[in-house]
């Protein structure tokens, strides 16, 4: 794919050239070059040798990527522990599933015995997100730094930015609407449900009573809805299921080919299907997969690099944590 990371990179670049905000005018490409010249080569190496022994994190980093960003913006929030005083994000219920903090502090670790005090807990997680997906031969974006870490983290917060699994597609677009994404946004990101899996109490109101009268979501094709109840019964919270039945391991356009055929597994999923805009992408990126997916990854490069970019500090704002899950 190394011709189609070149012409996506050249056009995300372009994009950069006039995508500038007072939030991100202070992020660059190089902005570690003269303080800690090897910090993105160390993240790389770094997060090859954690998907080498556990390609699943590659989904998780991505996920908790997004979960820091939409909470507080890109400021590494998400990773902070909850003291006496204070619940932070990573212990709401939609963060509970999140993993790989371990991962992120032992790369963060590597970091400063390098350079201390010098790379952002924040930067660090969104290049292994980055590097993460690339790695297993996915969609490829250019991360400017020089992301600063937040000192605030409040679970309160977490429920009334994050979308949910449940969301219908008036309920999508407002949600990313709200942190500046359009619909187009909004459909290509969604297609990183190609990887990773979900506990089944992200859908389990699908399958079991979803109108009150003992019914499933019709939105649902009936062999997969019969395939989701064998894998989770009434009441299972723990069992998790591919988000992406047809390829989850692999970085694909396969997710639209599901939900074009109403095996998408969320209503967040199914819900692409009742906007036109949406659909549309859908199904063309379900009809021709190889075209599409040069597309896609095109598509997926440009909208990160707007995701990773929001709300972030920069300049005397916020601090570099010697540590991730703690101010200091």
């Amino acid at each position: 794919m190394a011709f189609t990371y070149k012409h996506v990179i050249f056009n995300v670049l372009v994009l950069l050239s006039i995508f500038n905000t007072c939030h991100t005018e202070e992020l660059k490409f190089g902005f570690y070059k003269n303080t800690c010249p090897s910090a993105e080569a160390i993240v790389k190496q770094e997060t090859s040798r954690i998907i080498s022994v556990a390609p699943s994190l590659a989904a998780a980093f991505l996920r908790m990527h997004f979960h820091d960003c939409f909470v507080r913006g890109c400021d590494g929030s998400v990773l902070l522990d909850s003291t006496r005083n204070n619940k932070a994000e990573k212990d709401s219920f939609p963060n509970l599933s999140l993993r790989g903090f371990g991962s992120i502090a032992r790369v963060k670790s590597t970091v400063e015995k390098q350079c201390p005090g010098v790379v952002s807990c924040a930067d660090i997680l969104a290049l292994l997100a980055r590097d993460a997906i690339s790695d297993k031969h996915g969609a490829f974006w250019p991360v400017r730094l020089g992301r600063r870490d937040g000192r605030v983290s409040k679970s309160s917060e977490v429920l009334a930015n994050l979308p949910a699994p449940n969301f219908n597609i008036s309920q999508l677009k407002a949600s990313f609407a709200s942190k500046g994404f359009t619909t187009k946004d909004l459909v290509v990101l969604s297609g990183a449900h190609t990887i990773g899996v979900s506990h089944c109490s992200s859908f389990s109101n699908r399958l079991y009573n979803f109108t009150g009268k003992g019914d499933s979501d019709p939105a649902l094709e009936s062999n997969y809805t019969a395939f989701l109840m064998r894998r989770c019964k009434r009441m299972d919270v723990g069992s998790l299921v591919e988000m992406d039945p047809r390829s989850y391991k692999v970085f694909d356009t396969s997710y639209y080919k599901a939900v074009a055929n109403k095996k998408g597994l969320f209503t967040s999923d199914s819900s692409l299907l009742a906007d036109g805009e949406t659909r549309a992408y859908v199904t063309r990126h379900a009809a021709t997969p190889d075209r599409g997916l040069k597309s896609f990854f095109g598509d997926f490069a440009k909208s990160m690099v707007k995701m990773s970019e929001i709300g972030v500090l920069t300049g005397n704002r916020g601090e570099i944590r010697k540590t991730c899950s703690f101010v200091n």
